[in-house]
């Protein structure tokens, strides 16, 4: 097991990427804590991991507030007496064309998904340091790196990530302490599946070299690598998991 005697914070852990993240560290032996504002959900996701042979415990918890990511990492010390990994799942998304984009929606987005991912990080970065050892993992994404049509929020928050990332890398790469980010081309999430046309999906899978959506399960073997110990030599690095969504430029004759 590749995770064994790790403890790992998962933020947005009660569903999607997050859920799937936490499942998958749990089945490579880490402790997890599963943090999400939606506290039942992540009940139901340390639930069902603790049935396991690994602990698990959920945490409920706004990313936006500074107040709750500093608790997230002294009450996982309390508990664990430790802080080894931090996936910083959470995140939102909504439909913003750039003309149509008012201050309270690019603020929301940019607090959730940008602002959240710097606090969790923060703190549990702080701890990781302590001990001069850690893997920092945030999910960053395609559209931080390709514009999309309504993306004027989500696409700069990731963009934004992406640029927090290297920070990170660089700042804490000295200390003991990695900073990578996943990127996931679209995937199959129940979100997805109610916010994703069928025109959308169809634009998508023209530009797909692979053809099809990801996995959860495929993002989630991504972040098991860069938690791991095989991970050691890459920092400040953007691993995108999207079937060659970003790798092509015109793919018709």
């Amino acid at each position: 097991m590749r995770l064994k005697n790790r403890v790992a914070i998962v933020t947005g852990g009660g569903s999607g990427l997050g859920a799937g993240i936490a499942k998958r560290f749990a089945a490579e032996g880490a402790t997890v804590v599963c943090a999400d504002i939606n506290e039942a959900n992540a009940q139901a996701i340390a639930a069902g991991i603790a049935n396991g042979q690994t602990k698990a415990i959920p945490m409920e918890i706004d990313v936006t507030n500074y107040e709750h990511a500093e608790r997230l990492t002294a009450e996982t010390v309390k508990e664990f007496g430790q802080v080894d990994i931090i996936v910083n799942s959470a995140g939102i998304a909504n439909h913003m064309p750039f003309l149509e984009a008012t201050p309270e929606d690019f603020q929301r987005i940019m607090r959730v998904n940008l602002e959240g991912t710097l606090y969790c990080a923060q703190h549990a970065a702080r701890q990781m340091v302590k001990q001069g050892y850690g893997r920092v993992i945030n999910i960053a994404s395609v559209s931080g790196v390709r514009a999309g049509i309504g993306r004027t929020g989500y696409g700069t928050s990731k963009a934004a990530v992406i640029g927090l990332t290297r920070q990170m890398a660089l700042e804490l790469g000295p200390l003991g302490v990695t900073a990578n980010a996943i990127g996931p081309g679209p995937v199959e999430t129940p979100l997805t599946a109610v916010a994703h046309s069928d025109v959308t999906r169809t634009a998508y899978l023209d530009l797909i070299p692979a053809g099809r959506y990801g996995e959860i399960e495929e993002m989630a073997d991504a972040a098991t690598f860069l938690a791991g110990e095989q991970a050691a030599y890459v920092n400040g690095q953007i691993l995108y998991v999207d079937g060659g969504y970003t790798a092509i430029g015109i793919a018709k004759e």
